[in-house]
């Protein structure tokens, strides 16, 4: 199964004091809801990928209860088809309102850590 680019989605307090933190070990902001129309911060979530050569972390205030593995999916289809043959559990799906394109997965492992596939 080919799961995509692979980041850490952190669950963070002050999204400009963990900016400057991992700037500090070098990661830059390459995406975020202050520039990105598509999902924009608000008062109450804000959000940014850094990277770091090919390390990816994202950012996130407000939007997650835990820290989260992420994979950012070229194929989200074949990647539920590979869970369902296998017999992993897929505990939340979303689609797309307007397409009804399949644009997350997420399950858990046996640790409770879940792990989100995503395809924007």
């Amino acid at each position: 199964m080919q799961l995509g680019q692979f980041s850490l989605s952190l669950k963070v307090k002050d999204i400009m004091e963990s900016i400057n933190f991992y700037q500090q070990l070098g990661f830059k902001v390459v995406d975020g809801g202050h520039t990105n129309q598509g999902f924009p911060d608000n008062n109450l979530t804000k959000w940014r990928i850094m990277r770091n050569d090919n390390l990816q972390i994202g950012l996130f205030q407000g939007m997650f209860e835990k820290n989260i593995l992420m994979f950012n999916a070229n194929d989200l289809d074949k990647i539920k088809e590979g869970m369902d043959n296998t017999g992993l559990k897929i505990i939340k799906a979303t689609e797309d309102n307007k397409s009804k394109r399949l644009t997350s997965i997420v399950i858990v492992d046996p640790d409770g850590n879940k792990i989100m596939f995503d395809q924007t």
